[in-house]
């Protein structure tokens, strides 16, 4: 049998029905956007971003894929998924109880060169490959791979408060604007200590560390896909490019152009997670 590839990343395999621990497969270069609608699979997945920003979007957030990094999504968990600009990417499906200690949840990994190459070894298999031979034993040092991969913090969990959910709405639909706390909280109804106390029980993280997530989210889409620094900066309402480029770099661990130039595991796995908890639809 031949390797599982896929042209069109909106392709739904039946990925369920291959009766193999591991299964991988790479999707072409695409010269637009795509966005592959809400689904779930028994299966767990694994989104290796070679070139492009991924999203995966869950009910409780959004997980942005720079590239060189990958995104992990849970089986039986309801997703959908979307590339920003020209995307190449590699997909591996893994069985729920393949290894113990894989994520529960879903997040962004670091992806390092020997798992990169295993994964990308693993594309050339065929789906119904011999459960006693070499790419069964090399699938397995993948999932051990795997399941030592670092957990990275390209994530903002999505609030379920109705009022908050109008708030993420408000800050993404106007990401530059300077309304403060006390403003939104009028705007949807609030007082501020309860919006303090439900976003600290619901997201984590207080508003302006919200606000500031969604700035590194929104900055590296546009980014990726070739805008400046500047321009980026004054979209996200930033009075200059050095208050933004100091806000990314504190957020992110090095400039934005450094994090972007700088690509495999490392560039990934240098972000900065006692500060940045994650990264999604809020401002």
């Amino acid at each position: 049998m031949e390797p599982v590839t896929a042209d069109d990343p909106m392709i739904t395999w039946d990925i369920d029905s291959i009766a193999r621990k591991v299964t991988a497969l790479n999707t072409s270069r695409v010269d637009k956007d795509w966005e592959h609608a809400p689904h779930q699979h028994r299966k767990a997945q694994l989104i290796y971003s070679v070139r492009g920003i991924l999203n995966c979007e869950v009910q409780t957030g959004v997980w942005i894929v720079p590239p060189q990094c990958a995104v992990w999504i849970p089986g039986n968990l309801l997703h959908s998924t979307r590339g920003s600009g020209e995307t190449e990417c590699y997909c591996l499906f893994v069985e729920p109880d393949a290894v113990e200690g894989l994520p529960s949840v879903c997040c962004t990994l670091a992806v390092s060169p020997l798992l990169r190459e295993l994964l990308l070894k693993a594309t050339g298999f065929a789906p119904l490959y011999a459960e006693d031979g070499p790419e069964a034993r090399l699938s397995a040092v993948l999932l051990d791979e795997l399941r030592e991969a670092p957990i990275e913090f390209l994530h903002l969990p999505m609030p379920q408060d109705r009022r908050l959910r109008e708030l993420a709405q408000g800050l993404l639909a106007d990401p530059s604007s300077k309304a403060s706390m006390s403003q939104w909280c009028k705007h949807i109804g609030m007082s501020e200590r309860s919006m303090s106390r439900l976003l600290l029980q619901e997201v984590g993280m207080s508003f302006g560390r919200w606000r500031r997530q969604l700035h590194i989210v929104l900055s590296l889409q546009r980014l990726t896909r070739g805008e400046s620094v500047q321009a980026v900066a004054l979209a996200l309402g930033y009075e200059s490019a050095s208050g933004f480029v100091t806000m990314f770099r504190k957020a992110m661990g090095k400039p934005p152009a450094r994090y972007l130039s700088e690509g495999g595991a490392n560039t990934c796995a240098d972000a900065d997670g006692a500060t940045v908890s994650g990264i999604v639809l809020a401002s």
